[in-house]
């Protein structure tokens, strides 16, 4: 009896070793995809009046734990039943990932002008007493959770590239885990980051060393979301990239002979640490503009 206790334990504790450890591993390649789901979504809960904006996230949040509900079980039927998809799905991420990315660059370049006179009049809007401001928060929560679907998505689609070989139970508490961590941390920075303004506000009206803080705050605020969107588009390229590169094994040996090629030049560790992120990155930004330059040939063959 105290022989099968003592297994039991030692399986419970491998168990939870694996778990801990893909965990940090499928964290770290599902960052990339962070940056732009905070961004994003922090972008998407602005505009609303400041008593409103924490309701707003919360059930944003309440959507995408909803989005990760449907997800999680549809990726372990898939790992399940389906095994072989798993990689083309992630390529199809990868892809999408990309097209994301420079579908933002080309908008902006070519769309931005229009996109700020948008955001001025959806700021009119808000600040109009005629304007149904119950219909405008319901429309920004299903935008923002549609939004974060894609997002999800991706995120437990590549979690599940990480799990793919392990045991159900493992892949579970995995993709379990994640979903949740990575919801309350987006979610709650993401209130954090819609009420600096708020906290800067406050700060600046006590006077002394903290009216500094507050000035401070509110001058950094919108420096913060504008980085946090040129981050997470660099992310896009990065990670998207990273996928397509893994899923082609003739790049992806490639890239490494390459950055192995880089260890004798000077400060070779680091141009041998920073190689594969550059070529993943210009992978990325070569397979954004293909696809979205087919989605556009495509929109005008259907007129």
């Amino acid at each position: 009896m105290a022989t099968s206790l003592l297994a039991l334990l030692d399986d419970i504790a491998s168990i939870l070793d694996d778990v801990s450890v893909l965990s940090k591993v499928a964290a770290k390649k599902t960052a990339g995809v962070l940056g732009d789901d905070l961004a994003l979504n922090a972008q998407q809960v602005t505009g609303v009046k400041a008593d409103r904006e924490l309701p707003v996230v919360w059930a944003v949040a309440k959507g995408s734990m909803l989005n990760k509900a449907i997800l999680v079980p549809a990726a372990l039927a898939i790992s399940a039943f389906a095994p072989w998809a798993v990689t083309p799905l992630l390529m199809l991420g990868g892809a999408f990932l990309c097209y994301e990315g420079f579908e933002k660059l080309a908008h902006r370049f070519l769309h931005g002008q229009q996109d700020d006179a948008h955001a001025a009049q959806r700021k009119q809007a808000a600040a109009d007493p005629a304007v149904d401001l119950v219909a405008l928060e319901k429309d920004k929560i299903k935008g923002a959770v549609r939004t974060d679907f894609i997002l999800s998505a991706e995120i437990i689609a590549i979690t599940l590239g990480t799990v793919q070989q392990s045991p159900f139970l493992t892949q579970l508490v995995v993709l379990a885990g994640i979903a949740v961590v990575m919801t309350i941390g987006v979610y709650g920075l993401v209130a954090g980051i819609v009420r600096l303004d708020d906290a800067g506000l406050h700060l600046s009206r006590l006077g002394g060393a903290r009216a500094a803080l507050g000035r401070g705050i509110l001058a950094a605020a919108p420096w913060l979301m504008k980085g946090l969107s040129v981050v997470g588009t660099a992310a896009m390229f990065l990670v998207g990239g990273g996928i397509l590169t893994h899923g082609v094994t003739v790049l992806h040996h490639g890239i490494e002979e390459m950055a192995h090629a880089t260890a004798i030049w000077p400060g070779g560790p680091f141009w041998e640490a920073i190689t594969p992120a550059l070529a993943n990155a210009g992978i990325g930004v070569v397979a954004g503009a293909v696809v979205l330059a087919a989605v556009t040939a495509v929109k005008k063959l259907r007129g």
